[in-house]
Parts: structure tokens; C-alpha cells; sequence
């Protein structure tokens, strides 16, 4: 494999940026192949792939580089060589790629590869609280499946179209897709592409959805004519899944505190041809009190660490901080006590979150079914997904009854 000098900046800056200022990784990347409008697909693919990699295994590469944050220049040269060399990648002779020890790479690689925290790249604190919620065989195994690459999944619009319809529609554009067992709207791309260029994204056949975050709205068991509230809709993944096993019918209010969030769902919305959806921005606790006992269904997708969600998130590990932890399980608390009152007598209410960790899980919805707010609510069935297990994302999910 030719290395390519511009390609190899554009990866290095995108690092920069990510490692140095804080910036997300996806949407570093996404400005980054903005930068060269002659790009093609492959050479967008080794930016997008490399900086991902990069970013997922940083600790092992740094230890192998002995470099630390912040990194600079020359530092994040040698974080590439790293990842080129244990590809057996040919380095370029370029003054800001130093002669580099390939024997003295690789020997450290198998070194470190003893030793969890460096083979999994993780820090100390997590892979503590890993082990400490999941034992160390589970929390192994879950490590490893998150930092494989993820699958694209799609989930078919069944407002606008069929699975077997979308599969012909995308082969028509080159793009070869399976379907799922277990899994009625979801098809996996055989090959990675670009599918928010084709016709069928265009045209609001599908949107791209995890096949474990596909299980969040069937869980609810909506009907259509209902009245459902998504309460932290952000851009509206489960809602626009739940529009569609409405089949339109009914209200759905979404509210989310970003307002910007809820600007994307309207959007995203419009291309689906979903017309039952009521975005509602949380700018005082009115909102949410105008809602008590009112809805049939109530989504609680909760705020949570993220850690189901590592393989397509990788920079998410480096951006947790325990303080961090404990906040958001405060949140979630709250979160479900105050959304709770939603549900009408009769009512059903699913707690969800993209973490593997109980105690953001089984033992919020425990402590929930104890409280005043929760005496009234029974647990009818609860659901955990690893991704050790399915190769999909982490989840949890809680269906909880109001007598």
C-alpha cells in the first residue's frame, strides 16, 4: 500500500484536533473530507478508517510511540508510524516520519499485548469499573467486540417502503445489502459505502440504524393512533422508527432540551413522510408537566456514558471522566422519576440506554420500582444486549407497566 503525503496530513490534523482540542471524532472527520473536493471514494475511506484507528487504539500507540498528551506535531507523526508499521505499511522517506524501529515496534506491541488495558486501550479507571460491574471474563469479552469496527445497518421505512423494495433500490446503485435474523426492518451492508449519496437515503426509504437500537421501539409495543411522548428524542433515531410502527397515525410528541436536535428531527421527518411527529424543545419544566398522565406509551432513551456504542464512537473512552459517571447516574434517576408521570394509568414506559453497565441499567430501573414515583409501575420485561454476543451495539431496555 502506497501512502499518499496529503492523505497522511489530513489524517494527522484530524488527530490534532480530536487528541488536542476536544473535538468529536465524527464530525472532525466529516469537516477533514470537506478539504479536497478531488478525494475519491478510496481515498476519503483510508482518511475516515485511519484516524478512527488511530483514535480507538491510542493508548497502546502511545505507549509503543512513548509519547503523551498533548501531542504535538512530531508525536502524532509517530502515532502513525506506529499504526503503519503493525500494518506492515512501507513508510515514505519524509523528513516528518523519523527512521522508525520496526523490530523495537513490533516487540513492544507483543509486550503490551499481555497486559488488558493496553491490548484493549482503555484507561485504568474504566477498566476498573468494568470489571468491577461486569467480572473480568464478561468485561473482557465486551472490550474486545467494541473495538472492532462497526457494521452499517440500515432500517427500512416501512412508512414509504418494504425491505425487499429498499434491497432491490440499493443494488440498482451498486450498494449489496443482507438482511438480519431477528431483526424484521434491518438490512447490513456487505461492503461500507457512502448511502446517504444514494437515491433510496434521498428519497426517505431508510434511515442508518444499529440493529440494537432497532429493538428500542418495538419494545414499547405502540400501536397506531396512540399517543406517545419520546422524551430525549435528540435527532429523532427511535422516533421516526416509532412514527413508522404507528404507521403515521396517532401523535407522537418528541422532546429533547436541544433545540437544534429537534431542528434535525424536523428535517430528517419531512424526508421519511412522517407527519404524526410533535417536536417540543424542554426550555422549562412546563413542557414536561403539560404532558403528566396523558400519554398511552413513553420513550425514556436516557443519557448514559455511551459505552455500548465504543465501536462506533471510539473517542468516547478518552472523553468519560468518573465524575462524569456519577453525574449521569444522578441524571437518570431524576430523569426517570420526573418523565415517569407521563405514562397515563394502563400506561407502558421503556427505560433504554446504550450502556452494558448495571448500574446505569438494572439497577436504575431496581431503585425506580422502590421510589414513590415508581410504586405504581411494574417491570413486565427487560432485555441486555452485548455486543460480544450479537456483533451490534451495547443496549439496555426495561418495559415497565403503570397498574
Amino acid at each position: 500500500m502506497r501512502l499518499y503525503r496529503n492523505l497522511v496530513f489530513a489524517t494527522v490534523d484530524a488527530l490534532g484536533e480530536i487528541f488536542n482540542e476536544g473535538g468529536y471524532a465524527d464530525k472532525v472527520i466529516a469537516k477533514t473530507l470537506k478539504r479536497d473536493k478531488r478525494w475519491g471514494s478510496r481515498d476519503r475511506s483510508f482518511i475516515a478508517e485511519t484516524t478512527y484507528d488511530i483514535v480507538r487504539w491510542k493508548r497502546l500507540y502511545s505507549e509503543i510511540a512513548e509519547v503523551k498528551a498533548p501531542y504535538s506535531r512530531e508525536n502524532l507523526f509517530r502515532l502513525f508510524a506506529v499504526w503503519a508499521t503493525l500494518r506492515g505499511i512501507e513508510l515514505p522517506d519524509w523528513k516528518q516520519i523519523e527512521p522508525t524501529p520496526t523490530r523495537r515496534i513490533k516487540g513492544k506491541f507483543d509486550e503490551l499485548s499481555k497486559i488488558r488495558k493496553y491490548r484493549e486501550s482503555v484507561p485504568d479507571w474504566l477498566d476498573e469499573l468494568g470489571v468491577k460491574e461486569l467480572g473480568e471474563e464478561l468485561w473482557e469479552k465486551e472490550l474486545h467486540a467494541l473495538n472492532e469496527q462497526a457494521p452499517v445497518i440500515l432500517r427500512t421505512n416501512t412508512i414509504k417502503t418494504t425491505k425487499e423494495k429498499l434491497q432491490k433500490e440499493l443494488q440498482k446503485e451498486g450498494i449489496e445489502t443482507e438482511s438480519i435474523a431477528g431483526y424484521p426492518d434491518a438490512l447490513r451492508l456487505k461492503e461500507r459505502a457512502n448511502v446517504f449519496k444514494t437515491e433510496a437515503f434521498k428519497n426517505g426509504f431508510f434511515e442508518v440504524q444499529d440493529a440494537s437500537s432497532q429493538k428500542v421501539a418495538e419494545f414499547l409495543e405502540v400501536e397506531p393512533g396512540m399517543r406517545v411522548v419520546d422524551t430525549c428524542a435528540g435527532a429523532g433515531g427511535k422516533t421516526l422508527h416509532l412514527a413508522a410502527l404507528m404507521e403515521n397515525k396517532g401523535q407522537l410528541v418528541a422532546t429533547d432540551i436541544y433545540g437544534n436536535k429537534l431542528k434535525e428531527l424536523k428535517r430528517r421527518a419531512r424526508r421519511a413522510g412522517a407527519h404524526n411527529i410533535d417536536p417540543r424543545e424542554i426550555e422549562s419544566s412546563k413542557v414536561i408537566k403539560k404532558l403528566y398522565g396523558s400519554a398511552d406509551r413513553v420513550l425514556i432513551d436516557a443519557p448514559c456514558s455511551g459505552l455500548g456504542v465504543l465501536s462506533r464512537n471510539p473517542d468516547a473512552k478518552w472523553k468519560l471522566q468518573p465524575e462524569f459517571m456519577e453525574n449521569i447516574k444522578k441524571t437518570q434517576e431524576e430523569i426517570l422519576k420526573q418523565y415517569s408521570r407521563i405514562v397515563k394509568d394502563g400506561g407502558k414506559l421503556v427505560y433504554a440506554t446504550c450502556s452494558v453497565l448495571p448500574s446505569e441499567n438494572q439497577e436504575q430501573v431496581q431503585k425506580f420500582l422502590k421510589s414513590e414515583e415508581g410504586k405504581s409501575f411494574s417491570l413486565k420485561k427487560e432485555e441486555k444486549i452485548l455486543s460480544s454476543e450479537t456483533g451490534f451495539d451495547g443496549f439496555y431496555m426495561a418495559l415497565l407497566e403503570k397498574k
